[in-house]
């Protein structure tokens, strides 16, 4: 199954994403991480789509082929890509959906589905997916990603390149060497002097220096009202046992809407590429969506 590539204007901006299955069928959208682009949801929504849904997967401002902020210091922030969601549903009608997110895919989805940015999104998002996301993040981990996300390399050649993701996504999990050599290619692109660095901007990191807190958000999921499914790897470093501990005592999951799994083999992030992941996901969305039924 191939997806539809398409473009809308949120914000005044130019975003792009990845339209999966029949243009009538119950929304997913699924959102990729920090420094990632839609294309990290491949097999999740190709899987997702032939059991009948629709999954919606954009490229964040600033990644991919969506356009980069004019003003990063105000742009490049959870309140602003929630702004982004709320536009890109109005756009495409989409009334309700569940939402799967990836580390930062997951917060934007958490701070959306409180209603505090945006409040019309709080009814639209009936429940949330949180691959290797918490509303409290370890700081050692935010402290690694900031140094290889702010500094991106560049190569000579597009196996170098991907040579270094390999290494720096290692916590990914397993991926066959197509999906090493996909994950490459649509997430590089060409500097004027002919050499590949990563699909993103650099100033996205300014996040966690023009909004510190951006990711201490535990109000957001202590206000959540719908199911939530947290999927931590294993060996995460972002995520850790305590918060995720803590996180079954607040908000869903004291009211009993909180599902909790470890990956094994992984770390931050678990890829959404396997038949277990990939399994639990759709369990989970199916289920919620059997409660939410009209």
């Amino acid at each position: 199954m191939s997806p539809a590539s398409r473009y809308a204007t949120c914000a005044g901006h130019e975003i792009h994403y990845l339209d999966w299955g029949a243009p009538d069928a119950p929304v997913v959208i699924a959102w990729h991480g920090l420094a990632r682009t839609g294309r990290d949801m491949d097999e999740l929504a190709a899987h997702l789509a032939a059991r009948g849904w629709r999954v919606i997967c954009p490229d964040t401002l600033g990644r991919g082929l969506s356009q980069w902020a004019r003003q990063p210091e105000y742009e490049y922030c959870l309140a602003f890509y929630a702004r982004l969601a709320r536009e890109l549903l109005v756009q495409l009608d989409i009334e309700r959906c569940h939402w799967v997110g990836t580390s930062m895919g997951g917060a934007i989805g958490t701070v959306a589905a409180s209603g505090f940015f945006e409040p019309e999104l709080k009814r639209r998002i009936q429940s949330l997916v949180l691959n290797d996301n918490a509303p409290q993040l370890a700081a050692a981990a935010i402290e690694r990603i900031k140094q290889y996300a702010g500094s991106p390399p560049a190569f000579a050649r597009v196996t170098e390149l991907e040579a270094f993701f390999r290494a720096a996504y290692q916590p990914f999990g397993l991926l066959t060497d197509a999906q090493w050599r996909r994950l490459t290619e649509s997430s590089t692109r060409r500097l004027p002097d002919g050499r590949v660095t990563p699909h993103y901007d650099p100033a996205i990191v300014g996040q966690f220096t023009h909004h510190p807190d951006d990711y201490l958000i535990w109000h957001h999921y202590d206000a959540l009202q719908i199911p939530v499914l947290l999927l931590r790897g294993a060996q995460s470093d972002l995520v850790l046992r305590e918060t995720a501990e803590q996180m079954r005592t607040r908000g869903p999951g004291a009211r009993g809407a909180l599902q909790c799994i470890e990956v094994p083999d992984c770390g931050h992030a678990p890829a959404l590429n396997v038949a277990s992941q990939l399994d639990a996901v759709t369990a989970f969305i199916e289920a919620a969506a059997a409660v939410t039924a009209p």
